[in-house]
């Protein structure tokens, strides 16, 4: 149980908290919208990196800020974060495709960046948040240098995200349609119809949670082993949807420490 300091502390959500100091902004593309947020620890280095992808049911409204504080908080334990902003829903060129290839061509971009900063891309994974949990699992079946996904409260199942009316029917706007309507699109863009992963991966998602519900990593993490696939999952009790990239959170060392376990 909270304490009362912490109680009052983690009254106040993440999205409206101050937003740390930024990484070394670097973009990977003309609009301004493509570019990400790189931290590096204090240290000689070479770093292993961890690509950060925010949530906000890909919507414009939502920027890398709020996640700002999760990725310092690991920098703080050693590992350069790579904070990716893309364009997204309300922006020009965001939804399919724009968003997808936005993403992959952001982590791609470490590429270039690796020598320059001393990062060590054979210990490479990507965590993302909700909507960026879906992006960080795509991205994970896409990209081969990425060893590991670790998805947080993620949207892995596009379809049923319809079905459900999340975000009063985000996904249709996402991919311009429902799954009927765009099919090939889901089946390309969907953690669950992108299985198998082939590469370890771990959801974690609270039992609590209002926004993406626990069903669509449930879902998920069966489809998975059904496929030969064996991700970790960690439901965690008394637990919403925002305290997973709250680094107040008393629990938050479950998601800090699964992130650095897939480095090792």
């Amino acid at each position: 149980m909270a304490t009362p300091f912490l109680a009052v502390m983690l009254a106040q959500s993440i999205l409206d908290i101050p937003a740390p100091q930024p990484g070394i902004r670097i973009n990977y593309g003309d609009s301004p919208q493509q570019f990400g947020e790189l931290r590096l620890p204090a240290a000689p280095g070479p770093f292993p990196v961890v690509v950060v992808i925010h949530g906000g049911f890909w919507k414009a409204a939502y920027s890398l800020d709020h996640i700002g504080h999760m990725a310092k908080a690991l920098t703080d334990r050693g590992v350069a974060t790579w904070s990716l902003e893309y364009r997204r829903l309300g922006d020009e060129g965001g939804g399919y495709p724009g968003t997808f290839e936005d993403v992959i061509t952001g982590i791609n971009h470490l590429r270039a960046m690796a020598e320059s900063h001393r990062l060590d891309l054979t210990r490479a994974a990507v965590t993302g948040h909700s909507a960026g949990g879906q992006l960080a699992l795509y991205a994970a079946r896409r990209i081969s240098f990425l060893r590991a996904a670790i998805a947080l409260a993620p949207v892995a199942d596009l379809a049923r995200a319809h079905e459900l009316g999340l975000s009063q029917g985000i996904t249709a706007q996402l991919l311009g349609g429902s799954p009927t309507e765009q099919p090939a699109r889901y089946r390309a863009t969907s953690p669950i119809e992108m299985l198998p992963l082939r590469k370890p991966a771990s959801l974690i998602h609270g039992v609590k949670d209002t926004i993406v519900p626990l069903a669509l990593s449930e879902r998920y993490v069966e489809a998975a082993a059904a496929q030969g696939d064996h991700p970790g999952f960690i439901a965690i009790r008394d637990t919403g949807h925002f305290e997973l990239i709250d680094p107040r959170w008393p629990n938050w060392k479950t998601v800090a420490e699964t992130i650095l376990n897939h480095l090792k």
